[in-house]
């Protein structure tokens, strides 16, 4: 089986997103917030048939770990109000297209983030997504505020009520921001992989895993630029009188392989261990479009892998034993299968 741990709603039907432009604009006009729109069956099977579920065919995946779009989570946007019914709503589209097709798609939650609120009042949205709508994680956003950065490190106290409850729960959360309201941060070419590196170097600085030693992280985009500097990491560590990478943040922190052109899948797996690298996609995600080099979509990073020539055994802890080892949830759900 082949499981690609990085899908994101981009394709949504257009009432949801006229649903969002809706409820900021009642909003800023200080007006009660509207109810979501209806949105059939018909709509999500379209939406879902002529993008996603037709490009996992044709490149020969077989599930994909599914949340709601990055980039619209925009949790800057509105207050904490605006947030929380935003992101039920989201989650609650996840949950629709998960059980219309539940053999290729599992659920990951957005959480209701919003700056200068306490993590701990997104504790339920994970609770009520996990044991009610049976997803198996969640995307946690470091930076609510969309590029200015007005939170705390992850390894601060004030995360803590969310850790706590991830690993009640036994699930893992992908680091990853959202849109960007700051003009000096491109959203995906720039904040995205900031973020990433950002992340890394928190754990780095922190103590986060030796209170919490069973929580879980993927950092996306291939780890953003930690693998091509890892020599820095490295030796930051050590002047930081951290103990070595590997014990101190690499049993806890896992890298996906949305890495977009073959020189930097090979650095990935050059330099960081096969057990922590989970393939993903993100596809009809950032870059959609085709190589000209290659001739290849961007964004079809099975070939880069299937290029590797990798062993059996690593083939399948990148393609499917690494993602059921870090998502425990999905690994119980298909051995109910027979999977």
């Amino acid at each position: 089986m082949i499981i690609d741990c990085h899908g994101h709603y981009t394709t949504a039907p257009a009432p949801h997103q006229a649903y969002r432009e809706a409820q900021l604009a009642a909003h800023t006009a200080g007006q009660p917030l509207p109810a979501p729109k209806t949105i059939s069956d018909e709509e999500i099977r379209e939406s879902i048939e002529q993008n996603q579920l037709r490009l996992l065919r044709e490149r020969g995946a077989d599930m994909t770990i599914f949340s709601p779009r990055a980039s619209a989570m925009a949790h800057h946007a509105g207050d904490e109000a605006v947030s929380g019914q935003w992101t039920a709503a989201c989650n609650n589209l996840i949950k629709r297209v998960v059980d219309l097709y539940p053999e290729t798609f599992i659920g990951v939650c957005q959480l209701p983030q919003s700056p200068g609120v306490s993590i701990a009042n997104s504790v339920a949205e994970l609770e009520r997504c996990v044991n009610q709508l049976g997803f198996v994680g969640c995307n946690l956003n470091p930076d609510p505020s969309g590029g200015h950065w007005t939170s705390a490190p992850l390894t601060d106290r004030n995360w803590y009520p969310l850790f706590e409850k991830m690993v009640e729960l036994d699930v893992p959360a992908m680091v990853h921001v959202s849109g960007s309201c700051n003009a000096n941060f491109h959203a995906t070419g720039a904040h995205y992989i900031n973020a990433d590196t950002t992340a890394f170097m928190q754990f780095i600085e922190g103590d986060l895993f030796r209170d919490f030693p069973a929580l879980r992280f993927i950092i996306p985009h291939g780890g953003g630029a930690v693998p091509y500097h890892w020599g820095r990491y490295r030796g930051l560590a050590d002047m930081l009188k951290r103990p070595p990478l590997a014990e101190h943040v690499m049993k806890n922190v896992f890298f996906d392989t949305c890495v977009y052109h073959q020189p930097g899948i090979d650095l990935l797996f050059r330099v960081i261990d096969i057990n922590n690298i989970l393939f993903g996609s993100e596809m009809v995600g950032a870059v959609r479009g085709i190589d000209p080099e290659t001739g290849q979509y961007f964004d079809d990073t099975k070939r880069y892998i299937d290029a590797l020539r990798l062993s059996d055994d690593d083939r399948y802890k990148v393609y499917e034993g690494n993602a059921r080892r870090v998502y425990p949830r999905l690994d119980a759900l298909l051995k109910e299968r027979g999977q």
